[in-house]
């Protein structure tokens, strides 16, 4: 059996060399500073760590993100302000508690969120597998009489599974419904 050649790069190691085309050096400068202003934002959330960064894409133009600021972060590093970490620490009291706490629900939430996409795209397959089997037809508006005993079968079991999934959604409902 011939194996499927891979589309896109994906993730896959690439030179670092100048883009030549001027489209494709525009988008890929836009990913990446996403990408850095996202990792440094998770950095400064995590971390309490404060951070400045200036980028200029391909047209000169000027890019930044700062937490707090960009300004306080610059202002900090020219005045080479030698305080101690004691001076420089805020307040820990309830901010690290709360951001805790914050984390600890992020990373639930985060892993709702897999599980429900696992479970859409488990009954995304079902729905497939159903309209091949059903050719896409509307079984149950069809008159029982036309049908045959091997689809009447067929029917009694869709319906037996779509009440499992009925049933499994309400008590699912239910239970988001109790945490809110």
């Amino acid at each position: 059996m011939m194996s499927k050649k891979k589309e896109t790069l994906g993730r896959q190691k690439i030179p670092m060399v100048r883009i030549k085309k001027e489209t494709h050096r525009q988008v890929t400068f836009s990913k990446r500073r996403a990408g850095l202003f996202k990792k440094a934002s998770e950095l400064c959330t995590l971390c309490g760590a404060e951070i400045g960064i200036i980028v200029y894409s391909p047209a000169k133009k000027p890019f930044s993100f700062g937490h707090p600021s960009v300004e306080s972060v610059l202002d900090r590093y020219l005045s080479r302000n030698n305080l101690s970490i004691t001076q420089t620490e805020k307040p820990q009291g309830n901010a690290a508690a709360s951001s805790g706490v914050l984390n600890v629900e992020l990373t639930q939430i985060v892993s709702q969120l897999e599980e429900e996409k696992k479970k859409g795209q488990a009954m995304a397959d079902m729905r497939k597998a159903n309209a091949v089997r059903w050719s896409m037809t509307n079984w149950w508006e069809r008159p029982v009489e036309e049908m045959s005993m091997v689809q009447l079968r067929e029917m009694k079991s869709a319906l037996e599974e779509l009440w499992k999934i009925v049933v499994s959604e309400t008590s699912m409902a239910r239970q988001l419904g109790l945490r809110m």
